[in-house]
């Protein structure tokens, strides 16, 4: 198997960034992914890890999806097609961050209220784990032949792709260590999709129902797996990817 794309989202459901390498420590997530998330105001007020539902993000604004994103230590760059490219420093532009995604925001949804931090430790990940989301070529293709259309990666905001595997075969790496690059990790956890998925990363509209998809084709709502970093090293794309036991 090689390691073909790697992503990390420096704001929770908003905007993608494509890395060429990317340096993993040990138990913690890959860096600067999902660091910030915008919290609406229909959420309580807290601190550390919380739960998708506290935020702004693309399961209830789909526009977000086609948010993409550039990142440098506290400063993030924000592209959109139908917004001025931005660029914000956090947290001081906090604020500015609120003002940009409003327009791409449902009016009938919670509104933008802050910006949060997420731990160092975890990041802010759905399942409150410091975990990377891997996705495979050929569950990919799978999905795409059901629905008739090639499906974006970018759709299921993961961090690795991998070519060179039989599709659904990354269900069967749970509790096995997977080696990317210098890096190792061990799979534990199918990841349950939700409507995030339905919405196009090019135009920000749903245009497929991939969880319908995915329950009646395939028996699951299942799209990828979360992996822990067992051991640190670097991973880039064109790394070799093998499974370890």
């Amino acid at each position: 198997m090689k390691v073909t794309a790697l992503w990390r989202h420096p704001i929770k459901g908003i905007g993608r960034e494509r890395l060429d390498s990317v340096a993993l420590t040990a138990g913690r997530p890959l860096p600067s992914d999902r660091a910030w998330a915008v919290r609406h105001d229909g959420a309580a007020e807290g601190e550390g890890w919380q739960p998708r539902g506290n935020f702004v993000v693309v399961a209830s604004g789909p526009g977000l999806a086609a948010v993409e994103a550039e990142s440098d230590g506290d400063t993030v760059t924000l592209r959109h097609p139908e917004l001025p490219t931005a660029r914000f420093t956090l947290p001081k532009d906090g604020h500015s961050v609120l003002d940009w995604v409003r327009p791409i925001w449902p009016e009938a949804r919670p509104a933008p209220a802050d910006m949060v931090r997420a731990p160092e430790t975890i990041g802010m990940a759905d399942n409150g784990h410091a975990s990377l989301s891997i996705l495979t070529e050929a569950s990919l293709s799978a999905l795409s032949d059901a629905a008739g259309q090639s499906l974006d990666p970018g759709r299921f905001r993961g961090n690795v792709l991998l070519s060179g595997s039989e599709p659904w075969a990354e269900f069967d790496w749970i509790g096995k260590r997977l080696r990317l690059g210098d890096a190792v990790l061990e799979v534990f956890d199918r990841i349950e999709r939700c409507r995030a998925t339905e919405a196009n990363p090019e135009t920000g509209t749903r245009d497929v129902n991939t969880l319908a998809l995915l329950r009646d084709t395939f028996g699951h709502r299942d799209f990828g797996v979360y992996a822990r970093v067992i051991e640190g090293g670097s991973v880039a794309t064109g790394d070799a990817a093998r499974l370890e036991g």
